[in-house]
């Protein structure tokens, strides 16, 4: 009995222990470096706490949470930071959920995030991220969550981000985005949610349902003949006009002729 009890205490305490994780510590270190934080919001982010950032469930770490030792929730949100992703966020493998939202990161969103098998939730929105979206992010299979509006993402959509059949909340609206919006994503069919226009709306040369039909660039035809016609009518009138005044001047030109020769004729 004695022996059982000193068993369970021992993995009891074992459980409560803080596990490093290389992984994890690469992860964080990385991502501080790449990122700039000009208001100390990060100021226990330090190379001891790296090492050792979890204690079970608990984190030492602001904005992140733990999961059995591991992060698996990263929440940087509205902290004016500055700077790129680190592409060693890859080795927070167990990592479900990345928002980053509302601040001022810039850079393009690295394809090495496709090793987040796990991730969940994916918030990059309101920062002053550039360059194409990967379409590598449809290797994290998990996906309910790509939230990407209000960056400044160019390209087209990756046709294979309609293969994440979890996927329930999707916004690339308020970008740069262009050519046609994929029919895997913009007219899901059977159980998959739906996306409406405002998923999309906000960049100038998107096309394709759930968007409204795009404005015929340039004049249609009936503005094109109208033109035509008013130019011609235009030109008729200009014309008809100086037709007027040349036999107007002719005609005075004629009656001053008329009159000098009168006064050249002799009286009989």
């Amino acid at each position: 009995m004695g022996f059982w009890l000193v068993l369970l205490l021992a993995l009891l305490t074992c459980a409560t222990l803080s596990i490093s994780d290389p992984s994890d510590e690469a992860c964080l270190t990385h991502l501080s470096q790449s990122l700039k934080d000009p208001t100390n919001s990060l100021q226990n982010w330090t190379k001891s706490n790296f090492a050792n950032p979890c204690s079970g469930f608990t984190s030492y770490l602001p904005g992140a949470t733990c999961n059995n030792g591991r992060i698996y929730k990263l929440s940087l949100t509205n902290l004016s930071l500055l700077g790129s992703i680190s592409p060693y966020l890859a080795n927070c493998t167990n990592l479900q959920s990345l928002d980053l939202s509302s601040n001022q990161i810039a850079g393009p969103i690295p394809a090495d995030l496709q090793s987040l098998v796990n991730l969940a939730v994916l918030n990059l929105s309101s920062n002053r991220l550039e360059g194409e979206i990967p379409p590598q992010l449809a290797m994290c299979a998990y996906l309910n969550v790509i939230d990407l509006h209000d960056n400044f993402f160019s390209g087209q959509i990756p046709q294979q981000l309609g293969l994440l059949v979890r996927l329930s909340a999707f916004d690339v609206s308020n970008n740069k985005l262009s050519g046609p919006i994929p029919v895997s994503l913009g007219n899901r069919s059977g159980n998959l949610p739906r996306f409406n226009a405002t998923s999309f709306e906000g960049n100038k040369d998107l096309f394709g349902y759930p968007l409204p039909p795009m404005k015929t660039k340039g004049l249609s035809v009936l503005a094109i003949v109208g033109i035509g016609l008013g130019s011609g009518f235009a030109s008729l009138v200009l014309s008809f006009t100086g037709v007027c005044i040349w036999l107007k001047v002719t005609e005075q030109k004629m009656a001053l002729e008329e009159g000098k020769i009168s006064q050249l004729m002799p009286d009989y």
